[in-house]
């Protein structure tokens, strides 16, 4: 049967080198589930795979889109399940890594059906939460579907702003569209997580933070200074070093800032991951351990 290898944890656990290995153990390519590795500009500040890694297993959705593209969850879910499907058309196993919960889910549990927002009601609304803050949006939130204002962290922007457009969109609240019901895909699905120890993971997550700035993200991130306004670019090592170049904060804590969003957000995916019973959990260094559990399930 045709198995999708969904191989996930959290940033810094050490996912790009084990999938490689993976990869190349059953003879199959790489699907990207990285939000923000998708991005062209944004290279060091997403550990995007050195080109060795590239080079060693052909990856897909890496550096594909400008940050001034609009890309969000549901399109990933379209394109991805279409280049899997083409794969699967020469290859039994099809690997997908990343850390992105939404895309995560939006490839292995289907997105509901919400409406294309269009260009020129995203940018209105957009215009109101510069101009008025979230708190305006709220407040829309609030009237038009009080049940996901009931359910949503009012504090995540992106998220309540979504959530207006699609009441606006499709003139029905945002909560009424949500059925939460896993879409059959027509082949077979198995989650492999990854974790560490937690002071490990943190250990190894300030390491590589050590690392991309001694690698050039200050100047990466100089380079996208103009365009700090888009969502793409709303992103941690991003929006911190930003607050640096606008005189907000100094070197030293602009690089501590990064270190703690970096563990906070670890520990957000590990949240969001530990909801799901499927997911079959391993340390990254037990390599044959997970090939052997994979084989186990008669796949490949």
């Amino acid at each position: 049967m045709k198995t999708l290898l969904v191989l996930l944890g959290p940033t810094g656990v050490g996912k790009t080198d084990l999938s490689i290995g993976i990869a190349k153990a059953f003879g199959t390519e790489i699907i990207s589930c990285d939000s923000r590795q998708i991005y062209k500009e944004m290279r060091i500040g997403t550990a995007v795979p050195s080109p060795g890694q590239l080079a060693a297993v052909r990856h897909h959705f890496i550096q594909t889109i400008s940050v001034h593209d609009y890309y969000n969850s549901w399109q990933f879910e379209v394109q991805a399940l279409e280049r899997i499907r083409e794969l699967f058309q020469e290859k039994e196993v099809v690997l997908m890594t990343g850390g992105s919960m939404l895309y995560i889910d939006a490839v292995c549990k289907g997105i509901d059906d919400i409406p294309t927002i269009s260009p020129e009601l995203r940018t209105g609304l957009m215009e109101v939460y510069e101009r008025e803050g979230l708190e305006s949006i709220r407040q829309m939130l609030k009237e038009l579907d009080p049940v996901f204002y009931g359910q949503v962290d009012l504090n995540n922007g992106k998220r309540v702003l979504h959530a207006v457009e699609v009441c606006c969109m499709a003139g029905v609240p945002y909560s009424s569209l949500r059925k939460n019901t896993p879409k059959d895909r027509g082949f077979r699905i198995v989650r492999i997580g990854l974790n560490r120890e937690r002071e490990e993971l943190y250990a190894r997550i300030d390491r590589r933070v050590d690392q991309m700035m001694e690698e050039g993200l200050l100047e990466e991130v100089r380079s996208v200074l103009p365009y700090r306004h888009l969502n793409s670019l709303n992103t941690v090592g991003y929006k911190e070093l930003f607050d640096y170049f606008e005189g907000k904060t100094d070197y030293a804590e602009a690089v501590r800032l990064i270190k703690r969003n970096s563990r906070r957000y670890a520990r957000k995916q590990l949240s969001w991951f530990r909801r799901d019973d499927d997911i079959r959990w391993f340390h990254p260094d037990d390599y044959e351990g997970i090939v052997e559990a994979i084989r186990l399930m008669k796949i490949g």
